[in-house]
């Protein structure tokens, strides 16, 4: 297999899998524990399928073996261990009120902290864009026995791993965490009835249906905090702020896929509107 068709058979894989876990998102919108244990299926499919793919590929340059155990690899492997973690925190969470529930959040929180304490060169690293050390940590068989390793190196599968690359997949996993952490201890510290002096006066006065299509368009484009927050949060924080209730918006989002008039009636509506405004100013 050539080089470039192993690069798109990959991105195919990470295309698909996203689509796989927005569907289970869709169809477990009311159960966490399901929702989660059915992504971790799903991933570990195309992770076996990844492996089975690298373990006897002989990669064209370094370089392209260096993107993969780099770039490529973790994505997977970061989708496994984030909800891995969502999963046993969601079965290990205390049912004892919102303090406990805020300690736990915190202490887990303090676990993240704890792991880039104790990689921080490698850290700092991978988050400065270095590449000077990637023929040590992403080319299979050459780490340098001088650096820091854990004793689990030598439990890895020396066809399917690099020494660093699970670090890498660690740190994607945990900025993940951090932003769920963050937002879990944020909701246990808000009070159960908000003051309406605190309520936004905007309210959103079409269809709810359009709403839900225009803030998915805009999340898939990544207009939300560059992409980096769960459409589960934008959707959300929007309720709060125009003072509506979106329901269950999976299921909104599949019939929205699936209607005979296409998707994307709404956002076909606002840019023909806003045409016709304008040429209606050059006309004035």
């Amino acid at each position: 297999m050539e080089t470039i068709l192993f690069f798109k058979k990959c991105k195919k894989l990470q295309d698909g899998l996203e689509q796989k876990l927005e569907l289970i998102e869709f169809e477990c919108f009311d159960n966490k524990v399901e929702y989660y244990e059915k992504c971790l299926m799903a991933i570990d499919i195309d992770i076996r399928e990844i492996k089975s793919m690298v373990s006897d590929f002989d990669f064209s340059t370094a370089a392209d073996e260096i993107y993969f155990f780099k770039n490529l690899k973790p994505l997977f492997i970061s989708q496994f261990i984030y909800y891995s973690k969502l999963l046993s925190m969601e079965a290990a969470k205390p049912n004892a009120g919102q303090k406990s529930l805020k300690e736990y959040y915190s202490g887990e929180l303090e676990m993240i902290k704890s792991f880039y304490r104790e990689h921080i060169d490698f850290y700092q690293y991978y988050r400065l864009n270095a590449t000077f050390l990637d023929q040590k940590y992403f080319i299979r068989n050459q780490f340098d026995i001088k650096m820091k390793l854990k004793t689990g190196m030598y439990d890895y599968d020396e066809k399917f791993a690099t020494s660093h690359d699970p670090i890498v997949a660690q740190i994607l996993a945990n900025d993940r965490l951090e932003k769920y952490l963050l937002n879990s201890i944020k909701e246990s510290e808000e009070p159960v009835y908000q003051k309406l002096t605190d309520q936004s006066s905007l309210t959103w006065s079409a269809s709810k249906v359009s709403l839900i299509e225009l803030v998915y368009a805009l999340y898939h484009m990544h207009c939300f905090n560059g992409g980096n927050i769960e459409l589960s949060e934008v959707i959300k924080s929007l309720e709060k702020f125009l003072n509506t209730d979106l329901g269950n918006f999976h299921k909104t989002i599949f019939e929205i896929r699936n209607r005979k008039q296409g998707p994307t009636k709404f956002l076909h509506l606002i840019t023909d509107n806003l045409n016709q405004h304008f040429m209606n100013m050059e006309g004035e």
